[in-house]
Formats: C-alpha cells, structure tokens, sequence
C-alpha cells in the first residue's frame, strides 16, 4: 500500500460508478494542455555518430592536423599570459574596482587579438552579423543556446566583456590568470551567501552606468544540444536593465562541438573538432531589447520575453527543462534507471504543483522501486500492480490509465510526478482523521479491529478479495487500533488519508445502491451517515 494505492480509492470514488463493475465507470477526466510531454523529450543529450568513411578522414587529418593545433594553441596561450598578468598586477581576486587606465588600454586590445588567433588556430571560422552594442546602451549580453566550451568565442567576438566563474576556476595555472583578466563575478560552492552575493554584483556592475565592463551571461545555466531553449534563469534579467541576446549557430555536417551530459567527452570532443579542416560558427547580436516597467519588477517574465524572442529567430521550440532535471538524471542513473528517466521539466512541475527538489527526488526513489525492474525505466500494468500487490482489474487499468497521460501503455517518472501530485494530495486534518476513525468503528467501541479495517478498505477499493493485513499490523500494536494509534499512524503518513475516508465518499456520491448499503453490515452500524455529509466535496483534483 502506498500513495498510488490512494490514486486507486479516488479513481473507485467516481461517482456514478459501480463498486463491482468498473466497466460502468466513466471517461478519463480531461487532462490539461500545461502538462503536455515538451516538444524536446531529452535537451542533455548528443549521439554523434561516425561512419568508417569519417573515422578514416578523421585518423589522416588528424595526423596532421592535431598536433599543430595543439603546440598552436599553447604558444598563443602563452603568449596571452603575460598581458594578463600586466592586466591584473597587484588586483584582488575578488575586484572592488575595475581595471582601468593604461593596463585596460593595452591589454584589452592585445587579449582580444588574441582570443581570436585562439579560436583560428582551433579551426574555427567565424561569421558574424549584426552590431555590438556600446556598454551604454546595452550592460549585459545574454547569449543561448548554451552548448560546449567552445561557446567562449562569443566572449571574444563582443570584445571581452566580464563573465561568471567558480572561485575554484581561478586556481588553475595559466587559465586562471586569463579569467582573471576578464574581471568575472566569482561565485564560490562553500559560501551560503554566494548567490546572493553574486545577484548584488551583477547588479552593482550593470548598474554602474558604463564605469564596469559589460556582462556576458549564458542564462539557461548549462549545456544542451541545441535542440530548443530550456528556462532561462533569471541572473541576467534581475537588474532591469536594458540586454543585448546573441545567438550561436555551429551549421556543420558533423557536429563535433555539442557538450551534453550524455555524449563525448571534453578531451573527445577536443580532439574530434581539431581534427576537422575547419568548424563553422555563425554568432548574431540581436536588437538590445529593453524591458517594460512591468519586466523590470519581475525578472522571470523579463527572461520569458527574450527566450522567446531567441527562440524565434532560431526556429527552435522551448521547454521547462532546467539545472535541476540534469541533477534529477544523475539521481536516475544513480538508482540504476536510464538516466533520461530523471527529466521532468522541473520548472514547470515545481511551479505549477508546489514541488520543491527534495519532494521530487524523494518521488524519484519510489519510482526506481517500482521501474527498476523493467525494461527502459518505464512503469508498464503489470509492474503497477505487482508493487501494489493487488490484480490486474479494470479498477487498476482506470488508476493506471489516469497516470498514463500519453496512453501509450506505460508511465515515465514526468506522468508518475504529476499523477502523485495531482490525484493523490490529501488533505490530512484532524477533523478527517477523527471522521476516518468513526467510519472504520463500526461497532463503535473506541477501537477498529482487522475485519472492520478490512471490510471498508475492500468496499472502498472495489477490491472483495483484497488482504490488508500488513497495513494494519503497520497501524496496530495489538490486535485492535485506538484513535491515538490511528492518529499518529495518519499523521505520519498523509498520503493514505483519501483512502481512509473514500468509503464514505462513496456513501455521499450514492455510489452504493440502498440493497448494496442495507447487505454491508459495515455500513448498517455506522452512525456516519451519507446524509450529514451532503454538502462535503471531495479533494480530488481535476488532472
């Protein structure tokens, strides 16, 4: 017994549905359009397959190829330090006060310089339309789709305008001096207040009117495959200051560039790109959009705006895909299931029904008890039902088909989510605990013995046959339950709250002909009549 079971009390609590006849029942209620399955099931994920006819390309020029690329590389690298270094000579790591002056005026130039002899060594050819816009009229870029390292040519391309980095990044030798060179907002994993933190100076430093460089922001916050454009975090929108979007394009036959959580490496896709002849890249400054009154005190709708003025140009769909979906595949991966498993859109499931991460990771864990088993991670009927421990009926095909939101015979973790949260969120208050108590007493002697428990649970099932005797030996201390041990069992566990009190739902829907309610002896002796609960509605949510 668990929380789908309650799903399978509310789908028997229908009314005008027959108690022993679940062919009666009615159609699946409607289902809402914000729930639909994204255009884009999987955002994270790359397959780039090789032909014999490309690996044998591949294996020539490469011979040739990397290993100039290579020593090109590092000397252009070494030749960047030491302007980096005159750039950030005698600075804090954490700047109070921008580099200015003679340092800004020689190394800037010399860095960008540069930063582009960087990326032509590495093969890439670069296009790129439209006008950068001055610091003045723009303080901040936004640039998406977000989805390699090599996504860094747009910080050379708009001139080296400040970006956000980990504190940790600044250790690393040789890169660490460059990145300082670009005067990033630091953000640091061990500092509680490092968001926070990092929110007020990105809004000091686009608010500065032109004194700091501009700000580059990647806002969708990690890579993808370039397939839409997942939710935009709203970093880059909080100051309410005028943006400039640009957008990136890699129009190769073979992409050797797109860095997902599933797909090549870091040192593959290296070593793919640089041995290509050449990588295309096309990199478009947009229109600087300027947000309304309205935008500038809600930064999400401010962020909205622009995903999908980006969007557009790109003539790629968006989704609520987010961060938090890439933590959720990791946690599937890490419980056994197909990684994909995981994705659920957080942004919009944690907005629309009140979820948090840990309640979704939590959701995450009973699902992999119940799909570990099968084949793709996916909940087919029979898996269903063996975890419930009840039989294959047309009672538990209509629960089923209630968390089947694309009726294709099985559930994924998204329908799972949205099932639990729509179709079985009780709610579990004293008033319907001392109600639930009363019905199951029959006999009305302060205490509900097994075959009071279990004759109401079957009626209000559907289920005649069904064993409840490990539920209630899990409520019991005896072989009776006194209110207290029925309260602090139901408030412990909130979900089995609609199932307790689904029996006289179904008294108060008329669910129970008067032959049907004079034959059960549970009902004969209950003072909890239908009539006093004429005017009580039922929890349940429309899904």
């Amino acid at each position: 017994m668990n929380r789908c079971t309650e799903a399978a009390a509310v789908a028997a609590s229908v009314p005008g549905a027959g108690v022993w006849n679940a062919g009666l029942r009615p159609p699946m209620v409607p289902r809402q359009a914000s729930f639909f399955p994204p255009p884009v099931r999987n955002p994270f994920v790359q397959q780039t397959r090789l032909g014999a006819a490309r690996r044998i390309q591949i294996f020539f020029l490469g011979i040739i190829l990397l290993p100039i690329r290579v020593l090109l590389i590092a000397f252009t690298l070494l030749l960047a330090w030491p302007f980096a270094a005159i750039s950030t000579a005698c600075c804090p790591e954490k700047l109070t006060h921008p580099i200015a002056g003679w340092r800004r005026k020689i190394t800037q130039p010399a860095l960008t310089f540069l930063g582009r002899a960087l990326f032509f060594s590495m093969g890439f050819r670069v296009t790129v339309k439209g006008k950068i816009a001055s610091p003045e009229e723009a303080p901040v870029f936004v640039v998406a789709p977000h989805s390699t390292f090599f996504d860094g040519i747009a910080c050379v391309v708009a001139g080296l305008p400040s970006m956000v980095s980990r504190q940790e990044n600044m250790e690393v030798p040789l890169i660490g001096r460059l990145l300082r060179a670009l005067q990033p907002v630091l953000v640091s994993r061990v500092d509680p207040d490092s968001r926070k933190n990092t929110i007020n100076e990105i809004i000091r430093r686009a608010t500065s009117g032109g004194e700091w460089p501009q700000m580059l922001i990647f806002p969708e916050g990690t890579c993808t495959n370039r397939s839409c454009l997942i939710t935009f975090k709203p970093g880059a929108f909080i100051p309410g200051v005028p943006v400039q979007p640009i957008l990136l394009r890699y129009p190769n036959k073979l992409d050797t560039v797109t860095w997902t959580w599933q797909g090549y490496t870091f040192i593959q896709l290296c070593v793919l790109t640089f041995c290509q002849p050449f990588t295309k890249v096309e990199v478009e400054f947009m229109p600087v959009q300027v947000p309304s009154d309205e935008e500038k005190n809600d930064p999400v709708l401010f962020a909205s705006r622009i995903r999908n003025l980006m969007a557009e140009a790109l003539e790629i769909p968006v989704t609520d895909h987010t961060y938090e979906d890439c933590r959720l595949m990791i946690s599937a991966g890490q419980l056994t299931l197909p990684m994909e498993a995981g994705l659920v859109e957080f942004t919009k499931i944690s907005r629309k029904l009140r979820l948090d991460w840990d309640g979704i990771r939590k959701h995450l864990d009973e699902y992999a008890t119940i799909a570990s088993s099968s084949k793709g991670g996916r909940i087919g009927i029979e898996e269903f039902a063996e975890y419930l421990k009840l039989p294959v009926s047309d009672v538990l095909r209509q629960l089923f088909a209630l968390f089947d939101r694309n009726h294709d015979g099985s559930i994924d973790f998204r329908e799972y989510v949205i099932g639990l949260a729509v179709l079985c969120n009780p709610a579990n208050t004293e008033e319907i605990i001392q109600v639930a108590f009363k019905l199951f007493d029959v006999d009305e002697d302060g205490f509900i013995t097994e075959e009071e428990f279990s004759t109401i649970l079957q009626a209000s099932l559907g289920v005649p046959d069904l064993d409840v005797s490990g539920l209630f030996k899990e409520i019991a201390h005896g072989d009776s339950v006194s209110y207290e041990e029925f309260k602090s069992f139901a408030l412990k566990h909130p979900e089995y709250a609609k199932i307790f009190t689904t029996y006289l739902d179904l008294q108060t829907s008329h669910v129970f002909s008067p032959k049907d309610i004079q034959a059960s002896p549970s009902v004969a002796s209950n003072k909890v009549s239908p009539e006093s609960h004429e005017e009580s509605t039922s929890d349940k949510k429309d899904d």
